[in-house]
């Protein structure tokens, strides 16, 4: 559903569609990169939501001229914003994207936060999709994991808010092969539910051996295939926090 334009929004500056001429800039258009969509909001600049969320299926060969091709709808369905931050699904280096297990191996080295730069006009910022994530969902209050569930297994570590960069617990090796061979979408089709559910389990209380979390943080499309309360101190979040915690990546220089 493509958002309604206030037209007196349109015509004032900083403005957006779904954001009133008094709506708190910068506007952030914040954009979650997922192994089965691409996904944008714009929020304001306490990060709050003042669109509707934007989604279009990633191209079936997510490459990066695809993925493109992809944000670019996104961007028209949401024209008018400040700056952008975006998370992606793999190691994120000074903008560049260096590992993409879940999309296309031509992600390797792609420069993709100066690539959006050139072709937006707009500042932009990039980090890995589980970290924007964690941002969104976290407290800032001890340690605090954040895991997602969906295509492949995402994972971002926090201690007093702030993020411990370059976590890639997925293709950590446990049991006989990775966390994300278990908790993925493959370890789903694969094992079935009632077994991936009891993988989640094991790998809950595994998690919390390793890192002491103070608060762990469950999201992802598949947290919909849970069957079972989680335990003290886990939270299951909403597919929107991989947006919310846009903001986030811009708080460093205001």
């Amino acid at each position: 559903m493509t958002p309604k334009t206030d037209l007196t929004a349109a015509a004032a500056p900083k403005a957006s569609p779904g954001a009133s001429p008094t709506t708190p800039g910068p506007i952030t258009l914040s954009v979650d990169i997922g192994g089965s969509k691409l996904k944008a909001m714009l929020l304001d600049s306490a990060g709050k939501p003042v669109s509707e969320r934007q989604r279009v299926l990633t191209p079936e060969a997510p490459t990066p001229a695809a993925v493109l091709a992809g944000l670019e709808q996104l961007r028209k369905l949401l024209p008018r914003f400040d700056r952008v931050s975006v998370g992606f699904p793999g190691v994120i280096k000074r903008g560049t994207t260096w590992t993409a297990f879940n999309l296309n191996p031509k992600w390797a080295g792609f420069p993709l936060q100066a690539v959006l730069q050139k072709r937006w006009k707009k500042p932009v910022r990039v980090a890995n999709d589980a970290a924007v994530q964690g941002y969104g969902a976290i407290k800032g209050d001890g340690v605090e994991l954040a895991l997602t569930l969906g295509t492949g297994l995402g994972s971002s570590l926090f201690t007093g808010g702030r993020l411990c960069p370059g976590l890639e617990l997925a293709h950590h090796p446990w049991k006989s092969k990775t966390y994300e061979d278990y908790l993925g979408q493959r370890g789903l089709d694969k094992f079935g539910k009632k077994a991936w559910n009891k993988f989640l389990k094991q790998a809950i209380d595994q998690t919390e051996k390793l890192f002491n979390w103070d608060h762990l943080y469950i999201g992802g499309g598949n947290t919909k295939k849970i069957d079972f309360k989680p335990g003290k101190n886990v939270k299951i979040i909403s597919n929107e926090t991989g947006l919310l915690g846009g903001v986030a990546l811009w708080r460093d220089r205001g």
